[in-house]
């Protein structure tokens, strides 16, 4: 990531600008953080077709950022930016299909 990326996230400098990774490839309830932040991207690594995979601020009963339903014709893998912040924690829950994400957040 280059300095003129990194500004448009905010003008962040690149030394505070330190993200975290967490790879999910289950089909299961997953805490990534329990406190605030920020979600960056979330990439599925081998799309699984017409599986659905809910984002939520906070644990399994918080407020939904995103329910995430992957094409049936995806093969190749897909990044999608959010630049989001939570505030109660970041909870995401794969359903109908074991799904291969990477989930990047501060």
């Amino acid at each position: 990531m280059d300095r003129a990326e990194l500004d448009a996230y905010g003008g962040v400098p690149v030394a505070d600008y330190s993200l975290h990774y967490t790879h999910i490839d289950t089909l299961a309830a997953t805490p990534i953080k329990t406190s605030s932040g920020f979600l960056h991207r979330i990439t599925l690594n081998k799309p699984v077709a017409n599986g659905i995979i809910i984002v939520r601020d906070g644990g399994a009963g918080g407020a939904v950022i995103a329910i995430i339903t992957t094409p049936a014709t995806a093969t190749n893998p897909i990044t999608l930016d959010y630049r989001v912040p939570f505030s109660a924690g970041l909870h995401i829950t794969t359903q109908t299909a074991a799904q291969d994400i990477t989930v990047a957040w501060k």
